[in-house]
């Protein structure tokens, strides 16, 4: 039974920055995607960034790409995402996923699939 447990966010500035991080637990395969997802009060949840742990597949959304930087430590089996000039608008609560029915693909999360295996959360907001 895979777990998946998110540290990082809080409050912001716009401008700013904040790191977030998805430690996994429980997972057999050797590589798979850790996906973020984020939503917001009213809003449909968005596949936002994913990375396989291997580094053989990587996919940011069109909202954040250039700002988010997705990277893995296979060692740790830790994911991060760093989100740099954050706006107002990436304020959401943010969750880790993945699903081991995708392989280590990142397409699922590109085209927002149910996953099997979420973190809890963490709220993300940028404010000033």
């Amino acid at each position: 039974q895979a777990q998946l447990v998110e540290s990082g966010g809080g409050l912001v500035e716009p401008g700013g920055s904040l790191s977030l991080s998805c430690a996994a637990s429980g997972v057999t395969a050797d590589d798979y995607f850790i996906g973020w997802f984020r939503q917001a009060p009213g809003k449909e949840r968005e596949g936002v960034s994913c990375i396989s742990v291997r580094n053989t597949s990587m996919y940011y959304a069109d909202s954040v790409k250039g700002r988010f930087t997705i990277s893995s430590d296979y060692a740790k089996s830790t994911v991060y995402l760093q989100m740099n000039s954050l706006k107002p608008e990436d304020t959401a609560v943010y969750y880790c996923a993945t699903d081991l029915r995708y392989g280590s693909s990142c397409y699922a999360v590109a085209l927002n699939y149910g996953m099997d295996y979420w973190g809890k959360g963490t709220l993300v907001t940028v404010s000033s």
